[in-house]
């Protein structure tokens, strides 16, 4: 059972994230797992150099491109499922809204290794990255499918700047790799079944190794300003709406895509 949404919001607030052991039952993951294995089995045969060569995730995985209208549909009823709309209201508890799905596995490349990193990184530098951490942030929904060695976090990090060794380490300063062990740093091992949510600007990495897939939502809150990241094509079309037992989270997505056209 879920706990009590304020305690998973004080626990989010207070650390970053929180899990929830158990979460999905065995018929939950198996339905879940046998459309996600669709999508990774036809990506991997369309991108067979990239996921041979640098590949550690795929993305969009609602959209149109790899799997059929009926299979879509199913992602979407699971992702707006009682059960994770309980767990998503925890952390935003205001008109939450969908911005992708991505799909962690193992890299083929053995030269690939885990690496930390703040997933605002990429799209910002230092100073706005100092600025960003303490404002409306992203959150992901990880939902492994096969037992995993799962997550290392560094509790905390969504509302406070790295320290010196975090820093080094995460941008490879003064002769340190961002694989590197953090001494901040906190596993979390995942099972099929558990569900994991946290920051996605608190400093973490995924853990390579085992069965590794895991199925990660992306969700925000409408009053901040991530609804250009979103992909019309990972949205579910008119036709499927009214075969999605809770659209509200792909609603409020749509009706932000809609006031900024």
């Amino acid at each position: 059972m879920v706990e009590n949404q304020s305690q998973l919001n004080s626990s989010y607030d207070d650390v970053g994230y929180f899990v929830i052991r158990n979460y999905f039952n065995t018929d939950e993951i198996s339905s879940l797992r046998e459309v996600i294995l669709k999508f990774h089995q036809l990506w991997k045969k369309d991108n067979v150099k990239f996921y041979q060569e640098e590949a550690f995730n795929s993305s969009l995985i609602t959209g149109s491109e790899y799997l059929e209208p009926d299979d879509r549909v199913t992602l979407f009823n699971f992702i707006s499922s009682k059960k994770m709309i309980n767990v998503v209201e925890s952390v935003i508890p205001v008109d939450p809204a969908f911005m992708n799905t991505q799909l962690f596995f193992n890299p083929v490349n053995p030269q690939l290794k885990d690496f930390w990193h703040r997933d605002c990184q990429y799209d910002h530098d230092i100073d706005i990255q100092k600025q960003v951490i303490h404002n409306t942030q992203v959150v992901h929904l990880r939902v492994p499918l096969f037992d995993e060695l799962g997550i290392e976090l560094v509790p905390g990090t969504h509302k406070r700047w790295d320290n010196e060794e975090e820093f080094d380490v995460r941008q490879e300063e003064k002769g340190r790799v961002s694989s590197e062990g953090l001494s901040t740093g906190k596993k979390i091992k995942l099972a099929a079944g558990d569900l994991l949510v946290f920051s996605a600007d608190m400093i973490h990495r995924g853990l390579y190794g085992l069965d590794r897939l895991a199925l990660d939502i992306l969700v925000f809150d409408s009053k901040a300003d991530f609804v250009d990241y979103v992909d019309d094509d990972c949205l579910p079309e008119t036709s499927m709406l009214e075969k999605i037992d809770n659209p509200r989270l792909f609603m409020n997505t749509l009706h932000l895509k809609s006031k900024n056209r």
